[in-house]
């Protein structure tokens, strides 16, 4: 009989994602409503040391899959490893974050099981029916379907920054299982030898608790070098607008919105972005909004806690000045 909700722990370099201790966190709330169990799944190498960290955000068991061959992320093997669990084990749902790796992860994993999924969530709740009911935005974010995924077990991607991180109970105890991995050969039909990252001193654009953002109005790759400045004075990160990345000024991975990355960082500032509802599918969810903008209609400020009508140019250069006085205090 299928029982529980699982939450696939995504880590990298040792370190567990913020997305998905979001998702536990509301998986241990939906589950106390449900009476069912929370289970966090790790695999990777090494990563037995992690179960501790996940388990004071409310699971009641973690399952473990450590090996050697895992160290590094493929789809071939990592989706043999769960297609095998779920088969074992018969959870009700597994729910992953929708980041690079559950993208690729999630429908491959649904196609092999032969069940349905649903991608990008955007809000999770009880369904005494179905278990579980989500929330999917449509049509560039101006209106959301509900979704309900009636096969077992229920497969769905969640979008980062939806939920809110729940205060860890130190205290919460979980029974630690230790699975094989079991991998054939066909699993590994891809390898990956190398992993080269950018370093960077500034916090990761998804997690960061604040982003300075620019778009159109910053003009040129010139123009994103100011923000940069402004982001590394506050310890934040920069972000951008689709229009900036078409045009080149800024790598893809900061793109923020619809089609980018969905943020919601304590405190957004946003420069030279006119506020097209793409972009605010993506950010609108941050605790604080300032908006600078020469164009006193732009919709961004609609957004905006907080608006300053003027060039960028003119604007960043004395908020980098002002910053400076209060971090050096």
């Amino acid at each position: 009989m299928a029982k529980g909700i699982w939450v696939y722990i995504e880590q990298s370099n040792m370190k567990i994602r913020k997305a998905s201790l979001e998702i536990m966190s509301k998986a241990r709330e939906v589950a106390d409503q449900a009476g069912e169990e929370v289970v966090a799944v790790l695999i990777g190498q090494g990563v037995e040391a992690l179960a501790n960290t996940v388990i004071p955000y409310g699971a009641n068991k973690v399952i473990v899959v450590d090996d050697a061959q895992l160290v590094n992320y493929t789809t071939g093997s990592y989706t043999s490893v769960l297609n095998k669990l779920i088969r074992d084990h018969e959870p009700k749902a597994l729910l992953l974050g929708h980041s690079a790796l559950g993208r690729d992860l999630a429908p491959r994993l649904a196609q092999r099981l032969g069940v349905g999924m649903v991608e990008d969530c955007t809000a999770m709740e009880y369904d005494p029916t179905t278990l579980l009911t989500f929330n999917h935005s449509i049509y560039t974010g101006r209106a959301f379907a509900q979704v309900k995924v009636i096969t077992t077990p229920i497969i769905a991607t969640i979008r980062p920054n939806s939920f809110a991180v729940s205060e860890p109970d130190a205290t919460r105890q979980a029974e630690v299982i230790k699975e094989s991995a079991q991998i054939d050969a066909d699993d590994l039909r891809a390898i990956v030898k190398d992993i080269v990252i950018a370093s960077s001193k500034r916090p990761d654009l998804v997690e960061a608790n604040v982003i300075v953002a620019g778009g159109r109005g910053a003009k040129n790759v010139e123009g994103f070098t100011l923000l940069e400045e402004l982001a590394d004075v506050v310890g934040g990160a920069v972000g951008a607008s689709r229009a900036a990345v078409d045009a080149g000024w800024i790598d893809i991975k900061y793109q923020i919105g619809q089609t980018g990355n969905t943020v919601a960082p304590t405190l957004y500032i946003a420069c030279g972005i006119s506020g097209a509802i793409q972009h605010l599918a993506g950010m609108n969810s941050s605790q604080v909004i300032v908006a600078i903008n020469k164009d006193p209609e732009a919709n961004i400020f609609k957004a905006a806690d907080y608006g300053i009508v003027g060039d960028m140019f003119q604007v960043v250069p004395l908020l980098n000045e002002e910053f400076k006085k209060i971090v050096n205090r």
